[in-house]
């Protein structure tokens, strides 16, 4: 096929009511701009510049995904979008199917050629005034002299104002921050009280360049100013807590009445001087086209702000088609994530669901209620709904689009590579998003074991975003992974002077004082959890290890059947199920079996979520339970095969341990070769099930014990006990001390074993008597004397 337009030629094109700008990537028509996905706007080139020859799917997907694997659905859904944008009618006026073929275009194209960049206003003003087409036919091959001197006496009428929409007056800087007032209703109806302001905060959010102050840090500001956090942010309120957050300016909206129409109005105004920065003024026919004026208005207000057309035009997708098209689903939606930022997910779990009740097609909706469910570790749960999430993704801004990728390859597939990739792509196209940074400082990072460069990211996360409280955690906590404990402590303290507070800080804080042996401060940290909503459950579960770590396993089982009961109570069974398997492992380490296995097979009956199956088979396999071990192994392989984690540590894992269980040492070796890269990293059932960490390490070690090569099994638990800032409570961590007794005493080192076994049976001491694995040490070190 041979495209109609020479290479490099400067040329918009024209058909029906439409004017396309390849260089801007902009369609207009008649005066305004239309909204394209830039995909969308690339498959329109195409099919223009091959005027009305067929171009097939495969052509397409090749011309505009040339790098990228996409199935075919995608570029039928992209035209779809295309025909909605065009106002196609049934009868496909403007991009017509031929069945089993392609597409082709089906109107008249006209082009106009620009001789300089300075005539591109010339072009656009003298369509925009006075509907004048500069056309340049192929066959005549150049234009009058008389239709150049019309063309620039009609644009010289316009062009003034014209020219400031493509080349528009910059008044806030890549630095400035907005923001958003709640709006003034005098509808009388209250569906507008904080849907709208969630409107243009989704609007905003989709600019890579401009930026809205986080409702975290209206909430500090208002508490420094002595008021209510759900004071209405209108008036000198919202103009004060612009100043004292240092912004730039505050935009204000208003919806009233107009008979039965609605008019909406937006006003940004500088903070101090309350110089007006830009205006708008719009109105709606009816209730159910509020959302769409409303995008319409804000994508004219980006650029009055300075952001570029080109800009708004790629990163500009409709209320409707970032949200929903539902008011009441969005009103739900939106009180949703302001009780999630205020008492967490347990209370913003109804109302996530609610909004996704009222309408099914609610893509981030839909993940709200999966990250809800993540928070409360439903594990198979949060899948659920974000595996629905990410079907409907194209109903979403870019920006969430990202997001929504992002939990789908962390949570659903555990693909940690492709998660990589998405973040990093995402921070490049929006680098004020504090979001993709967080993701990065997360599991992202922190599963391979690259703690320095998940730091940096934690780092940049606080930078774009310093009221981001999960940044602070994640600076703590890649810290103490590092062995930082005084910079671990420092994160915790910059967040607290900015007044913030969630639960990972209390965790985290807990975490500092177990590893710096603080009896008081985890007697104060636990005293904290309690008086939290939810607290209870799992600072009960985490204590629960603290005593299993120095042996007193009745205080163990009595903590974890607390937050078992206490979670099953709560209607989590999950989070039952996750905890009731680290019993069983601790139960499986210190060898009482038959617990291990009862344990093991309880946590089957409530859960069978990933990491909770993955503690069962733990278990069962310590415990020598092969029959039951192997079904769960081959289930997890089936179910998670992209899963990272999965596949480079708890498969190799679980497969070593059945090795040793036939007495094949050499084979759980070469098991275990494919975990090497990342051993040193952090298992996604640590995050909240406590236990799994460096477990690669553990059992090399064993198997190194069954070969009787004590130098090498010396090796790899002096390793574990080299990384106990990574292990934390995790009972691998007071075990290796023990197994570097037998290591020593292996390889003929009595003095190093008998400090090793001394340095166990010290932390021990008052450890519970008919432990097997106790009375195994005490008799074990008797033998050297």
């Amino acid at each position: 096929m041979t495209p109609i337009d020479p290479p490099g030629a400067k040329e918009l094109y024209a058909f029906g009511p439409f004017r396309v700008d390849p260089d801007k990537q902009l369609l207009l028509r008649g005066d305004d701009p239309v909204p394209l996905t830039p995909k969308a706007f690339q498959i329109l080139l195409v099919l223009i510049r091959h005027g009305q020859e067929v171009v097939t799917k495969d052509d397409l997907m090749m011309a505009v995904w040339p790098d990228t694997f996409v199935e075919e659905g995608n570029v039928s859904r992209t035209i779809f979008m295309l025909r909605k944008a065009l106002g196609d009618s049934a009868q496909d006026r403007f991009i017509i199917t031929i069945p089993g073929r392609g597409y082709r275009f089906g109107e008249q194209i006209r082009v106009m050629r620009l001789e300089a960049d300075r005539r591109i206003d010339i072009a656009v003003a003298t369509h925009t005034a006075a509907q004048v087409d500069v056309e340049v036919r192929r066959r005549s091959g150049r234009m009058t002299a008389s239709a150049v001197v019309a063309a620039v006496v009609v644009a010289a009428v316009g062009i003034a104002a014209i020219r400031w929409v493509w080349q528009p007056r910059r008044l806030l800087t890549e630095k400035d921050t907005l923001v958003l007032a709640d709006f003034a209703n005098t509808t009388g109806d209250p569906v507008f009280d904080v849907t709208l302001r969630q409107g243009l905060m989704v609007q905003f959010e989709q600019s890579p360049v401009l930026s809205v102050v986080s409702d975290q840090r209206i909430h500090q500001v208002l508490q420094l100013m002595r008021q209510p956090a759900n004071t209405p942010l209108m008036g000198e309120t919202a103009h004060e807590v612009c100043e004292r957050a240092g912004a730039a300016g505050v935009v204000e909206g208003s919806i009233a009445n107009l008979g039965t129409r609605y008019v909406l109005g937006l006003k940004a105004r500088q903070c101090r001087t309350g110089d007006s920065l830009a205006d708008e003024q719009a109105q709606a026919a009816r209730k159910e086209e509020v959302l769409t004026v409303l995008s319409d208005m804000v994508r004219r207000f980006r650029e009055r702000l300075g952001e570029s057309l080109g800009s708004v035009q790629q990163h500009s997708t409709r209320l409707d088609e970032a949200t929903t098209s539902s008011l009441e689903a969005l009103r739900a939606y939106s009180a949703g994530l302001q009780v999630h930022a205020a008492q967490g997910a347990s209370a913003s779990l109804p109302l996530f669901q609610r909004a996704v009740e009222i309408d099914p097609g609610f893509a981030l909706a839909h993940g709200w209620v999966g990250r809800a469910y993540a928070d409360l570790d439903q594990s198979d749960l949060a899948a659920a709904s974000i595996e629905r999430a990410w079907a409907l993704r194209e109903r979403a801004s870019e920006p969430e689009q990202y997001f929504l990728t992002a939990l789908y390859q962390t949570l659903v597939t555990g693909n940690l590579e492709a998660a990589r990739q998405t973040c990093e792509t995402w921070a490049r196209a929006y680098p004020r998003d504090a979001r993709p940074h967080a993701a990065l400082a997360g599991i992202i990072h922190k599963a391979p074991g690259r703690f320095g460069a998940a730091l940096v990211e934690a780092q940049r996360t606080v930078a774009a975003d310093p009221d981001f409280a999960i940044g602070y955690y994640s600076v703590g906590v890649n810290n103490q992974y590092l062995g930082r404990l005084d910079e671990a402590e420092q994160a915790l303290g910059a967040a607290a002077a900015r007044g913030l507070d969630i639960d990972e800080f209390v965790m985290l804080a807990y975490e500092l004082a177990f590893l710096k042996n603080d009896a008081a401060g985890l007697e104060r940290e636990a005293a904290r959890a309690r008086a939290r909503p939810g607290g209870e459950t799992w600072m009960s579960a985490r204590e629960a290890f603290v005593a299993a770590y120095s042996g007193d396993m009745r205080s163990a089982r009595r903590l974890s059947d607390q937050a078992i009961a206490q979670a099953r109570q709560a209607g989590q069974p999950e989070r039952a199920g996750l905890w009731e398997a680290g019993a069983a492992v601790r139960e499986a380490l210190f060898g009482n079996r038959a617990e291990a296995e009862r344990r093991a097979l309880a946590t089957l009956e409530l859960a069978h979520a990933r990491e909770a199956e993955y503690g069962a088979a733990l278990a069962l396999s310590m415990a020598g339970n092969v029959a039951r071990a192997q079904p769960l192994v081959d289930d997890l392989a089936r179910r998670f095969p992209e899963d990272s984690s999965m596949q480079s540590s708890a498969l190799p894992v679980l497969r070593a341990l059945l090795a040793l269980d036939k007495n094949e040492p050499k084979a759980a070796l070469d098991f275990l070769q494919v975990a090497s890269p990342h051993e040193l990293g952090l298992a996604r059932s640590t995050v909240s099930g406590l236990f799994g960490s460096l477990y690669p390490i553990y059992v090399r070690g064993e198997a190194y014990l069954s070969l009787h090569r004590g130098t090498e099994a010396a090796g790899q638990f002096q390793k574990i006990l080299n990384h106990r800032t990574v292990v934390g409570s995790d009972p691998i961590g007071a075990l290796s001390r023990l197994q570097l007794g037998r290591a020593y005493a292996l390889a003929g080192k009595r003095i190093g074993a008998e400090a090793a076994y001394d340095d166990f049976l010290t932390l021990w001491h008052d450890g519970d008597s008919d432990v097997p694995v106790l009375e195994q040490a005490r008799a074990e070190r008797a033998q050297l004397r």
